[in-house]
């Protein structure tokens, strides 16, 4: 039965964005009410560890929605703070003219391939996505190609790095759970994710039905000014301007990594490498080296800083009813239910994990709590031997990748940022992580022929 509400909530928040074409923020708070309804008549609906009725739908609402932007409300409106000054001060214009000449137009999917390998390779999906798009705008304007051209196959491999590989979060969790080696993992994965998302990345801007979406770029997230040579900035200041939040961010990780143990200095460099922190950091540099190119006064700098913030309020506000969606349907125990159907199933510890994964994100759009959960449930299995730790890592967190769809917060920053109507994101992107996921299995099933346990 939860997953047949789970359905139904699916299906009455598609129609309501569709047919009654009602706002993303106001469907999905509705929905979530409804299925907190749903939970406390029937005596499921649990908050703060206790049976509750509908008294606690608004706090779960306020708790999903809150939770969400805790953890990208920063990012985001600094990510598109940053992405604006870029833009208006041309050095996102040289950034995208140095990658056309460098790849060509031709090759320009290839640019945003390797760009997001490098940058997503050790950040969150959300954080190197807003620092990457800024410079996919403006190569669909400068190249005159179609937007999900471009920046389709920056999303893809974004995905992907975020879902298989250690440092990011579920991966690095589950390898704690399974004792695996986070080296090895990364190493394995690494086998299985380049290919697997450069081939998704090149294939889907290729698909008749990718093809024939033709979004334009959301107002007020790039510049619309055209530079000349002699306006933009140097490439070198560009560069560094915009990898500036990579390198703090990745030197953290790495720290973190490497796990030297405690110190005054590691302390600092966790400090900035929090991608709140860096962010922020990057900005103020940001707005000190390219601030002239703005214009000298600071009302002027603010101002472009301001453009980038206020177009980001409608995508703030679905993201974080996208959390509220998710924190109902957890507390609904649609999550406990699923693994208590699973935990019995006599399959391969690698194909279970897996499984596992793709139902709760299917039901729950939390990739975290789909992998930490199916990881919860599969751990004994993979302790007692036969399977290698971490190709049990990476089976679980790709499975974790699979249908994204409504009740995923990520979904709706992708379906925002791309311009898209609700049908044509669900059937993009919803399209692309489950190709990914089943990809991600085939690779670990090939492993394990010849990667001991």
């Amino acid at each position: 039965m939860p997953l047949v509400i789970v359905a139904l909530a699916v299906v009455l928040l598609i129609l309501l964005m569709t047919r009654l074409k009602l706002n993303g923020f106001v469907a999905l708070l509705l929905v979530s009410a409804l299925v907190g309804l749903w939970a406390a008549a029937t005596g499921n609906l649990v908050h703060d560890g206790k049976s509750a009725g509908v008294e606690a739908i608004p706090a779960l609402i306020e708790d999903g929605l809150g939770g969400q932007l805790s953890s990208t409300l920063i990012v985001i409106g600094l990510g598109a703070m940053i992405g604006r000054v870029l833009g208006d001060a041309g050095a996102a214009q040289r950034i995208a003219l140095s990658l056309t000449r460098a790849f060509g137009e031709r090759g320009v999917q290839w640019a945003m391939i390797a760009t997001s390998v490098i940058i997503g390779g050790t950040m969150f999906y959300e954080v190197a996505f807003i620092i990457i798009v800024p410079v996919a705008f403006t190569l669909v304007r400068t190249t005159g190609k179609r937007l999900l051209w471009i920046a389709l196959p920056m999303s893809i491999t974004l995905s992907t790095m975020h879902s298989f590989l250690p440092p990011h979060p579920g991966p690095t969790a589950v390898a704690g759970l399974y004792g695996a080696s986070i080296g090895t993992t990364l190493l394995l994965g690494l086998v299985i994710a380049l290919p697997a998302g450069a081939l998704i990345a090149m294939i889907w801007p290729r698909l008749p039905f990718v093809r024939r979406l033709d979004p334009s770029i959301p107002e007020g997230l790039v510049s619309d000014k055209e530079f000349a040579e002699e306006e933009m900035p140097s490439l070198a200041l560009s560069v560094v301007v915009a990898m500036i939040p990579v390198v703090l961010i990745a030197g953290g990780a790495v720290y973190d990594l490497a796990s030297p143990g405690e110190s005054a200095v590691g302390s600092a460099i966790r400090f900035i490498g929090e991608p709140t922190v860096a962010l922020l950091v990057s900005l103020v540099i940001a707005t000190w080296a390219l601030g002239p190119r703005l214009g000298h006064s600071l009302v002027e700098v603010a101002s472009s800083m301001g453009g980038g913030a206020k177009a980001m309020a409608m995508i703030i506000l679905v993201v974080g009813a996208g959390g509220s969606f998710k924190e109902v349907l957890t507390a609904a125990g649609v999550g406990d239910y699923i693994a208590d159907v699973t935990g019995s199933w006599s399959v391969n510890p690698l194909v279970l994990a897996w499984l596992i994964a793709v139902i709760l994100r299917i039901a729950l759009g939390s990739a975290t709590v789909a992998v930490a959960t199916a990881a919860g449930i599969a751990a004994p299995l993979v302790a007692a031997g036969g399977v290698s730790p971490e190709l049990a890592v990476l089976a679980t967190a790709c499975g974790s990748i699979a249908f994204s769809h409504v009740n995923d917060p990520g979904f709706w920053l992708f379906k925002e940022y791309f311009n898209l109507d609700l049908t044509d994101a669900i059937k993009t992107r919803t399209s692309y992580t489950t190709v990914l996921a089943l990809l991600g299995l085939g690779g670990v099933m090939l492993l394990s022929l010849v990667v001991p346990a």
